[in-house]
């Protein structure tokens, strides 16, 4: 998932891949007049630090709900990976690379390793919600998620991108995405969205899902059916010929029939040899948008000439396109606002009032036959 900077959005839309500042072990510290609203940039390593502090009372019981908010846990020493294991290029960088400009092109051999790399990763995904469980750590499902990965003889993609901790991110209840494992245990009735990519003969597969833990309430489980439901309505639309648009406004409005939000900060993107890629996926109705600062015009998923979905006819142009969903996220959802909010370890980002957020993404490739799912056992 990216998070997008609305005015050059075009090509600096790095958000997700919203890896940047560097955690070190250790306690992150929460300081509430340090919260931060996440403003719609293209990497907070380049964009600096976010000029307007969000000031909120420290407290830990929301007005209404059982539950407490989300707090910080210890995150442990980043996890080894074997030298033999071949690693993406950024690792060695402190800086998010950002997004590529341009829809990647790829041939038979690359389709087939993007395949490959959409198995693992849904495999990866599945092993890990089986560990969703009251008294497991986000941190014990770090380590299974990556002994799984580099046993197979991949690269968990997230490590050391943009100095990110972790190998996997573990976003839990109002967490809206790039959760940081770390030592906090699941709670009975918490949600828990699991986002894996993993790097496998020089391509990424990137794939996530939100899971129950224990006893879940009524609430918790419509807002998670459906974010599943905007993404497999989503994906229905997908085909050539079909503007970007279009993907954006389903998701906007089976949101909008169950009144929920859609975060706009972070948006789908293409991947491939590179995490992050054109094009540019919103998750909202773009006639929606009355900021000063709009999206850039439609695109299309082949060769960047029209505002529609393409393969051109050819299997070399036809490029992979990620679609994430959220309750307030991409197409994440929210029950409340839609306001996202970083933690000062400059990747967890929250919702504003607390209320819960959920996401699931696919990475699809467009076919002359419609969009083939390559993140499914």
């Amino acid at each position: 998932m990216l998070q997008i900077r609305s005015r050059p959005m075009l090509i600096v839309a790095l958000e997700f891949a919203c890896f940047s500042p560097i955690v070190v072990a250790g306690h992150r510290r929460w300081s509430p007049a340090r919260i931060k609203p996440v403003s719609m940039q293209l990497s907070r390593t380049l964009s600096g630090i976010t000029n307007l502090l969000f000031n909120r009372s420290n407290v830990d019981e929301l007005p209404g709900i059982k539950r407490k908010r989300l707090r910080p846990g210890k995150v442990s020493p980043r996890r080894p990976v074997p030298s033999n294991i071949p690693q993406p290029p950024y690792v060695k960088s402190r800086k998010p690379p950002g997004i590529v400009s341009g829809p990647e092109v790829h041939d038979e051999t690359g389709i087939d390793c993007m395949r490959a790399s959409g198995r693992l990763a849904a495999q990866v995904l599945e092993y890990a919600g089986s560990l969703v469980k009251p008294g497991i750590t986000t941190d014990e499902i770090d380590q299974a998620v990556h002994q799984m990965i580099i046993d197979n003889g991949a690269y968990p993609s997230p490590l050391g991108y943009g100095g990110f901790p972790k190998s996997v991110c573990t976003s839990v209840n109002e967490c809206i995405c790039h959760g940081i494992p770390d030592s906090r245990a699941l709670e009975d009735g918490d949600i828990v969205n699991i986002d894996v990519t993993i790097y496998l003969n020089g391509y990424h597969g990137d794939t996530s899902k939100t899971f129950y833990c224990g006893e879940v309430d009524e609430e918790a489980k419509k807002l998670v059916q459906v974010t599943k439901e905007c993404l497999d309505k989503a994906i229905s639309v997908c085909a050539p010929g079909v503007e970007y648009k279009k993907i954006g406004k389903t998701i906007q409005d089976h949101a909008d029939i169950h009144r929920y939000g859609v975060v706009r900060q972070f948006v789908g993107h293409g991947v491939g040899r590179v995490f992050h890629a054109d094009p540019v996926i919103m998750h909202y109705s773009i006639s929606l948008e009355r900021s000063p600062l709009h999206p850039p015009p439609p695109r299309h998923f082949a060769n960047d000439t029209s505002s529609t979905l393409a393969t051109a006819g050819c299997s070399h142009l036809i490029v992979f396109v990620q679609l994430h969903r959220f309750k307030l996220t991409e197409p994440m959802l929210t029950i409340g606002s839609i306001n996202p909010i970083m933690w000062d370890d400059n990747w967890t980002v929250v919702t504003e009032d607390g209320s819960l957020s959920a996401q699931f993404e696919h990475t699809i490739l467009i076919t002359k036959d419609g969009a083939e799912i390559l993140t499914q056992c």
